[in-house]
C-alpha cells in the first residue's frame, strides 16, 4: 500500500499553515505566499510533500491535502466541485450536475459538467478517479448563475431555470431528452417554477431549437400555460429541429418544426 511516509516538525507546520491558508487546493502561487519562500524551492517543496504522500497532485503546480486517517496517497476527491473552480474558472456547474444539486433527479451521474470559458485540449479529464466533462462557452452566456458555498469556498452554479435552459439546449447534458423531459417537468411542479425567466434566458441563448422544444414539452406536460407556449410560437425559427440530436426521430410535429421519435406522436 502506498502510504505516507514521515516528515520532520517544520514542515508538519508549514503544511498546516497551508491548510489554515487555502481552501481545498492548493496551488504554488498559493504556498509561495503563505510560507514566505521563492517560487522554486516552494515547487520543490510541494513536490516532496507530495512524493511522501503528504499532498496529492490534481494537475502541474495544483495539489490537494491528503486527509491524515487516509492510508494512502491515491485518494479521491473530496468536494470535486472545489477542484473544478480552482482549475477551470471562470467556470460553473451545469447540466445534470446541477440538476440533482437542484433536485430535478434522483439519478446518479458519475460525471460533474462543467461549462467554462477556457478551451480544453481534454474534455473529458479524470481527475483522482473524479470524471469531469467539459463543455466550452463564451463570457456572454456567463448568466443565470447562483452562487453557493462548498466549504469555505464559493463555486458557482446554473440556478434552476438556467439548468432547464441548458439541458434543452444540449439535451445530452441531461443525458438526453427523456431524461430531460423528466426533469423539466420536476421543475415545473418545484418551488423553483418561473416560466417568464426561462423564457428569458431562451432569448438571450438565440438558439431556436430552444423555443420548439420547449414550446412542444409545455404544450403536452402544461397545457394550461397558453400565455407562455404562445410565446415560443412566436420565436420559432425556420427550418426544423429534432428533440434531441442524438436520438433517432421520425415523426414531424409541423406546428413546432420538430423532428420526434414515432413513439413520442400522441
Amino acid at each position: 500500500m502506498d502510504t505516507p511516509s514521515g516528515i520532520g516538525k517544520l514542515d508538519r507546520e508549514r503544511i498546516t499553515a497551508l491548510l489554515r491558508g487555502t481552501k481545498g487546493t492548493i496551488s504554488i502561487d498559493e504556498a509561495t505566499k503563505i510560507l514566505g519562500m521563492s517560487r522554486e524551492d516552494t515547487a520543490k517543496r510541494l513536490a516532496r510533500w507530495a512524493s511522501k504522500g503528504w499532498l496529492s497532485r490534481i494537475k502541474r503546480g495544483v495539489y490537494v491535502p491528503v486527509p491524515l486517517e487516509s492510508a494512502t496517497k491515491n485518494i479521491a476527491l473530496e468536494d470535486a466541485w472545489i477542484v473544478a473552480d480552482k482549475l477551470y474558472q471562470p467556470c460553473y456547474i451545469g447540466g445534470w450536475s446541477a440538476a440533482e444539486y437542484w433536485g430535478f433527479t434522483e439519478q446518479i451521474f458519475r460525471t460533474i459538467i462543467i461549462k467554462t470559458t477556457h478551451k480544453q485540449k481534454n474534455h473529458q479529464p479524470i481527475i483522482k478517479g473524479t470524471r469531469f466533462l467539459l463543455i466550452t462557452t463564451s463570457h456572454e452566456k456567463f448568466f443565470g448563475l447562483k452562487t453557493i458555498w462548498r466549504g469555505q469556498t464559493k463555486v458557482l452554479v446554473s440556478d434552476p431555470s438556467r439548468t432547464i435552459l441548458d439541458l434543452l439546449d444540449e439535451p445530452k447534458l441531461g443525458g438526453g431528452i427523456r431524461p430531460v423531459t423528466d426533469m423539466f417537468k420536476e421543475y415545473l411542479a418545484s418551488e423553483h417554477n418561473n416560466l417568464n425567466l426561462l423564457l428569458d434566458y431562451a432569448i438571450r441563448i438565440n438558439n431556436g431549437a430552444v423555443f420548439k422544444r420547449l414550446g412542444f414539452l409545455l404544450e403536452r406536460y402544461s397545457p394550461q400555460e397558453r400565455e407562455m407556449i404562445e410565446a415560443c410560437k412566436a420565436q420559432l425559427t425556420k427550418g426544423n429541429s429534432k428533440i434531441d440530436p442524438q436520438l433517432k426521430s421520425d415523426v414531424l410535429v409541423t406546428r413546432w418544426h420538430l423532428w420526434i421519435p414515432k413513439e413520442w406522436k400522441e
